[in-house]
């Protein structure tokens, strides 16, 4: 069974990503087998940096169907690990560059789930149409090469 890799799609259009981290998450376990099943939430998630420890906030983890009294709260704070230094690196990063931390990927590693975590600065709405302008230019590239693969590989039939 393949473990299903959960992307913040929203987080690359609204922010730059300035640095990537790797970080464990600590789970409960009911928690785990509901992320295995893919039911994990980012899009509203942020991560805050509090008495030098890493927090998931705002990520929305559906209640394991066969859970009992012990079930997990859906939105509850989630500490993430990381190494001192990455911890300070980014804790520096939010308050003197006034930078946000925000979650872009979540995915297992062997039986542990890793999320990927990035230094992100804000986009303002000119920079949203330049990243649109380029992925349509780019879209309308794609398309004619493959309009002219398609006529060179019907001319070849002949």
């Amino acid at each position: 069974m393949e473990t299903p890799v959960i992307h913040n799609r929203a987080v690359r259009h609204e922010y730059h990503i300035l640095e990537t981290f790797e970080v464990g998450v600590v789970l409960m376990g009911t928690e785990v087998k509901s992320v295995r099943s893919a039911h994990l939430t980012l899009s509203e998630a942020f991560v805050i940096v509090r008495d030098n420890q890493l927090f998931l906030v705002n990520a929305h983890i559906v209640e394991y169907a066969q859970g009992n009294i012990w079930n997990h709260k859906p939105t509850r704070e989630r500490k993430l690990l990381a190494h001192r230094s990455e911890i300070t690196k980014i804790a520096n990063a939010t308050l003197r560059q006034g930078l946000t931390i925000v979650p872009l990927k979540a995915f297992f590693k062997g039986s542990y789930l890793k999320l990927e975590i990035g230094i992100a600065k804000g986009k303002d709405s000119r920079d949203k149409r330049q990243d649109k302008v380029k992925q349509e230019a780019k879209r309308e590239i794609e398309r004619a090469i493959r309009n002219a693969n398609r006529n060179v590989n019907s001319n070849a039939n002949f």
